[in-house]
């Protein structure tokens, strides 16, 4: 259950994403750190072993002009076979802050599967507002990608 103290802690975190969203703007689809896609984490694992894992490089394939680790070959196999599948939604940007209409990056812990589709967010603070209206969220998410990429 979300309490005040919960709210109020991920409301700070959400006006501090709010103020630092155009350091985070993005004109690439996909959000990179250092190069990689999800700054190198395997997006399949959060569907396959239900956490955040890193990915290896041996393990590595080109897909929407990014580079994906993953943590395995059956992994990179099975991303490679279907990707709208596993990559996450809005290109791994924060999807609270694309349901605001900007950007922000992620960080790997802060994640939800919700309708089969990976959702990150900028923090687990953020995450709590994200998972207060998931279905509006996405809803606005949806209608503001990709045209937010240009915002």
């Amino acid at each position: 259950m979300l309490t005040r103290r919960d709210f109020s802690a991920a409301l700070t975190g959400a006006v501090a994403v709010g103020l630092a969203a155009p350091a985070f703007a993005a004109k690439s689809k996909v959000f990179t750190r250092g190069g990689v896609a999800l700054g190198g984490y395997d997006p399949v694992a959060y569907f396959e072993a239900g956490k955040p894992l890193r990915g290896a490089a041996m393990h590595a394939l080109a897909w929407h002009g990014a580079d994906w680790h993953f943590a395995s070959a059956k992994n990179k196999d099975m991303f490679a076979s279907n990707p709208e599948a596993y990559a996450p939604a809005y290109g791994g940007y924060c999807a609270y802050a694309v349901s605001r209409n900007y950007t922000a990056s992620t960080v790997p812990e802060a994640w939800h599967i919700w309708q089969g589709r990976l959702f990150l967010n900028y923090s687990k603070s953020v995450r709590l507002l994200w998972r207060a209206d998931i279905p509006g969220n996405v809803r606005r998410g949806d209608k503001n990608w990709p045209s937010v990429l240009s915002a």
